[in-house]
């Protein structure tokens, strides 16, 4: 990505999936699309969109890592990436990085929250069938 590769290896990611744990991503869109192919129906993407293209650029040139090379090729390339936001789950505006947090723990405690995450739900269930049962 931008000149950049990243990966993370896929045994670290099963291991905390296993343990119940989630992980979390900051990766392009091929990234996320990867990502869902590999563990369908398990990955949940959020796409976060800058306020402005002016604000994006601000926010590059004020982290004070990249050269003005860099910046441009990154502006470049950003109307591209921004045009795959419908392809995610979750679209989330980042006007203000406490909400934009708050938001995304919404959205992680949300898909938790799902039936079909809940381990030991159906037996939960079924427990208080038999409770009905008993009366």
């Amino acid at each position: 990505v931008f000149k950049n590769f990243y990966g993370t290896p896929r045994s670290e990611v099963e291991a905390r999936l296993v343990a119940g744990m989630d992980v979390v991503f900051d990766v392009d869109w091929q990234g996320a699309r990867a990502l869902k192919t590999i563990r369908p129906g398990d990955v949940v993407s959020i796409f976060i969109l800058p306020p402005s293209i002016a604000e994006l650029e601000r926010r590059l040139r004020s982290r004070g890592q990249d050269s003005d090379e860099v910046i441009a090729g990154r502006m470049a390339k950003s109307e591209a990436e921004i045009s795959h936001w419908a392809e995610y789950d979750y679209v989330l505006i980042n006007n203000d990085l406490d909400q934009a947090e708050a938001d995304l723990i919404t959205i992680l405690k949300a898909e938790r929250m799902r039936r079909d995450r809940q381990p030991g739900l159906s037996d939960f269930v079924r427990g208080l069938n038999k409770e009905f049962e008993a009366r």
